[in-house]
């Protein structure tokens, strides 16, 4: 043997040791460390366990995400409603290309803002020449009520007599006096001066404005970019973004002047979302076009070349994407309940209604592609018949439950065939924002009730200022309804 060997055998390791009985001896600062056999083995097994437990606690974790996942795209009501799209870990997995994104496509809108030649007509009023609206509450003057309905107290038959078109029409179309909603006077003057008009609106808190991109210098100077908020929302945002103050008080959040309206006229926060998005022409009655986009929403498009595209083009007065999943009302009445998004029996009742007055299932003969619209972008012209469906679509919402989606294809069913409008592909429809997260769940104890017994034993679950067509007794017999059934092709939201 080599001495080279000799010395590679006789020079150890400096830090381990192997005594003759077997033992590991480790030496470290110069003091030397004894182990037993033992105390070895139960090492390397924990440093095993800890391994073992890592890489179980990851699959774990897999697991859950591909859950997560799956039943946010499930059909199965259960699964589905376990999806929360607010949550951190729908953003992970949507992050990883877990969950299928929405589908987008190309908007067939003009190369250049600039060059787009704005009508200098308004569009011929051909079945409504005036329209007026009821300003007091005449129910709540006689002292059976404290204050007056925002929505008014509409009788049945002043509900079906409002959807008898004729050349002059007066109807109940919300901002009855003293009923709430309420504008600051610095606000009603600003509004006066907007004749092209991109709102949106932000209640109870659940959002913080989003800036719009791609806007051009021509439409910066022609909108008015108008963000409706509440006080608790006006709030929320103080602390959240800058907002800044100009010389008139106005208050401003980048290119969103904020319009605040006081006293919500309703319990429910989605209820009172309604009001800018359904009555825009009411709030900014000087408004000749309008494009609504709702508060989590981030638009993308120009709102000329939105303009040009879903009205100018084809001589449109009102544009609105169709539904993602749903055509047929019913359908999407089942999803809301699925989802809980309303009492379900008061859905359920909603739903009789409309199938007592004769509200067919979507079906390919109808003359409209759906019954039911995406109602987060509604672009639209403020003609008298334009103004006068809006005014039916609220009264809906103020009577029935808050979701307008049920009660849209209604409103076009019972005025006969007038209303024409303009029903854009859902992939258009995808393609005009970026769709941002709540800042927080909206939830609400109406949305848990499973019966109607449930309100009498809870007063505090029915709201006291909305919905109330559905504690008025109905003038039909509703008992012998049988709602149309449902496939559940897609999930619940």
């Amino acid at each position: 043997m080599d001495s080279v060997s000799l010395r590679a055998i006789r020079r150890p390791d400096r830090n381990h040791l192997q005594s003759r009985d077997g033992k590991e001896d480790f030496l470290a600062s110069g003091k030397l460390y004894h182990d037993s056999p033992m105390r070895i083995i139960w090492k390397r097994g924990f440093i095993r366990l800890v391994l073992v437990a890592g890489i179980i606690w990851g699959m774990l974790i897999l697991t859950a995400l591909l859950f997560h996942a799956w039943s946010c795209q499930s059909s199965i009501a259960f699964f589905s409603a376990l999806c929360n799209k607010s949550s951190k870990i729908y953003e992970v997995i949507q992050s990883m290309g877990l969950v299928t994104p929405p589908h987008r496509c190309h908007i067939p809108v003009a190369d250049d803002p600039n060059e787009i030649v704005i009508p200098k007509r308004r569009s011929p009023e051909k079945y409504v020449q005036s329209l007026s609206y009821f300003m007091e509450d005449v129910t709540a003057t006689n002292g059976s009520q404290s204050s007056p309905l925002f929505g008014g107290n509409i009788t049945w038959k002043q509900r079906d007599e409002s959807f008898k078109v004729k050349p002059n029409m007066k109807v109940h179309c919300g901002f009855i006096r003293n009923g709430g909603a309420e504008m600051a006077q610095k606000d009603i003057k600003y509004v006066k001066k907007c004749r092209f008009v991109v709102a949106s609106g932000i209640f109870d808190g659940y959002d913080t404005p989003h800036q719009p991109s791609n806007i051009s210098a021509r439409s910066q100077k022609l909108f008015c970019f108008l963000m409706v908020v509440d006080e608790v929302s006006l709030e929320f945002i103080k602390k959240n973004v800058t907002v800044r103050e100009d010389n008139e008080g106005g208050e401003w959040v980048g290119i969103w002047r904020l319009i605040l309206l006081k006293h919500p006229p309703y319990d429910e926060p989605r209820r009172n979302g309604k009001v800018p998005k359904i009555l825009t022409h009411r709030l900014f009655p000087q408004a000749q076009y309008s494009i609504w986009i709702d508060g989590k929403m981030e638009l993308i498009v120009d709102p000329l070349l939105l303009l040009e595209r879903y009205l100018w083009r084809e001589k449109n007065t009102f544009a609105i994407a169709q539904h993602k999943h749903h055509r047929n009302v019913y359908e999407e009445a089942d999803a809301n309940k699925r989802r809980k998004r309303y009492a379900r029996p008061l859905i359920d009742l909603h739903m009789k209604i409309y199938r007592y007055e004769g509200m067919e299932p979507w079906n390919p003969k109808k003359s409209t592609p759906s019954d039911v619209p995406e109602g987060a972008v509604i672009i639209r012209e403020h003609t008298a018949l334009s103004n006068l469906f809006s005014c039916l679509w609220f009264n809906e919402v103020h009577l029935f439950t808050p979701r307008d989606q049920l009660s849209f294809g209604y409103v076009v069913y019972r005025l006969g065939g007038l209303f024409k409008f303009f029903m854009f592909p859902n992939c258009e429809y995808n393609s005009v924002f970026i769709l941002h997260n709540h800042t927080r769940e909206h939830s609400s104890k109406v949305e848990w009730v499973k019966s109607l017994d449930e309100f009498k034993k809870k007063t505090g679950l029915k709201e006291s200022r909305g919905g109330l067509g559905l504690w008025t007794p109905y003038p039909g017999n509703l008992d012998s309804v049988v709602l149309p059934s449902v496939k559940r092709t897609s999930k619940a939201g």
